[in-house]
């Protein structure tokens, strides 16, 4: 299989989510996916525990309006973008890229002070994509036209 190439930011579709054609930061660097989410919560309904939280727009300045509820999710050890150990949840979710529609795993975390709400890591792009760092948006040639 040819893989596809993307820049170093690419628009992405978080579907079941609510998120359509939102910037993502392509992040070789980092081996799981990000996404910036807020008023993250356990909370036990019926005997079962649900992970609730809430995610902004990208322009990090409004809500999409919506609490989002996962029961299956788990929770993941990763180092930050400053080298500390941290527990994060982990979610997976539909993901559209360049495209091409799969399941990712995103961890949960407070963005709010990074210029990009949604990290892509390697784990996404291994033997699915190549970077190439000097351009943006290279994805969209991939999409079907409508």
């Amino acid at each position: 299989m040819e893989k596809k190439v993307l820049g170093r930011k690419e628009k992405i579709t978080l579907p079941e989510l609510g998120l359509n054609l939102v910037g993502a930061k392509i992040d070789s660097g980092a081996y799981t996916s990000s996404l910036h989410a807020e008023e993250i919560r356990i909370e036990e309904v019926s005997g079962k525990k649900l992970l609730y939280f809430k995610i902004l727009m990208p322009d990090h300045q409004k809500y999409t309006g919506k609490t989002l509820a996962f029961d299956s999710f788990r929770e993941k050890k990763i180092k930050n973008s400053f080298g500390q150990a941290e527990v994060r949840y982990l979610i997976e979710t539909k993901l559209q890229l360049a495209g091409e529609t799969f399941r990712a795993e995103f961890t949960l975390t407070d963005r709010s002070s990074m210029k990009n709400a949604i990290l892509l890591g390697r784990k996404i792009l291994r033997e699915r994509f190549l970077v190439d760092v000097s351009k943006t948006n290279l994805g969209k040639h991939y999409r079907k036209k409508k």
